[in-house]
């Protein structure tokens, strides 16, 4: 009878509910692969998964099988072709359009408020802050920012996200700025009424990449008479959401 992990494996923490053991626990085997590792060994794979290596050796066989590993000359394992083939086909059909703005338009449906994408775009010697997609609030008194507008990359809730999830070496100099910058990580958004403009209040939350890089922001604006930090949660499930998708 085979012995029972003390340990859990790390795909028993994060099983699919109703889905099948076995394919949880391979799929786990690709998801030890970080950013930096050209090849991972035996008992790497053991270490960073929780598995015992017999039960690791069998699900390698079956990945390697699918070309979705490959064993190399030195006993290594490394990702297989299959991995950069779905991948192609991942990158030629993939439109950041249609995975943020359905989000948006949830968040909107959710709160009545405006929201917004915002990205770094270069300018000159730093950035600033782009709205790339914006939904509206279907109230008739709202901010009037549209796609393709640039804001200020110094102030607004979007920017402080911005700011606070960048290079820590473009944070503020100032003592306070910097304190600030903290604390919106620490909490992992920033809400403010009169942040940017006396009238308004924003509510922001980081998007990232798989890696942990910072890929946007999301940001829920409103006047701020109905600003409402009920919003926090939607905004930062939002924000969630798009993270490690985009």
């Amino acid at each position: 009878m085979p012995r029972k992990a003390q340990i859990e494996s790390a795909s028993d923490l994060n099983a699919a509910p109703g889905g099948a053991a076995a394919v949880d626990r391979a799929l786990s085997l690709l998801a030890a692969f970080q950013a930096g590792d050209g090849a991972l060994t035996l008992a790497q794979f053991a270490e960073r998964t929780q598995l015992y290596k017999s039960t690791v050796l069998r699900l390698l066989a079956s990945l390697e099988h699918a070309r979705l590993i490959r064993r190399q000359e030195d006993g290594r394992y490394a990702l297989g072709a299959e991995i950069a083939r779905l991948h192609g086909l991942y990158a030629a059909s993939f439109s950041l359009e249609g995975v943020v703005m359905p989000v948006l338009r949830d968040l909107v449906a959710a709160t009545g408020e405006s929201a917004a994408y915002h990205v770094r775009q270069p300018q000159g010697d730093g950035w600033a802050r782009l709205c790339l997609y914006r939904v509206d609030s279907p109230h008739p008194v709202r901010d009037h920012v549209r796609a393709g507008d640039l804001l200020p990359a110094d102030r607004g809730a979007g920017a402080r996200v911005l700011i606070a999830f960048g290079p820590e070496a473009e944070w503020p100099r100032s003592a306070k700025e910097r304190k600030l910058c903290e604390s919106i990580r620490a909490q992992g958004y920033y809400a403010a009424v009169g942040d940017r403009t006396a009238e308004l209040g924003g509510i922001s939350a980081p998007v990232l990449h798989a890696d942990g890089g910072l890929a946007a922001a999301v940001t829920l604006t409103m006047p701020a008479h109905r600003y409402d930090e009920r919003y926090i949660e939607p905004v930062c499930a939002a924000a969630q959401r798009l993270t490690g998708t985009v």
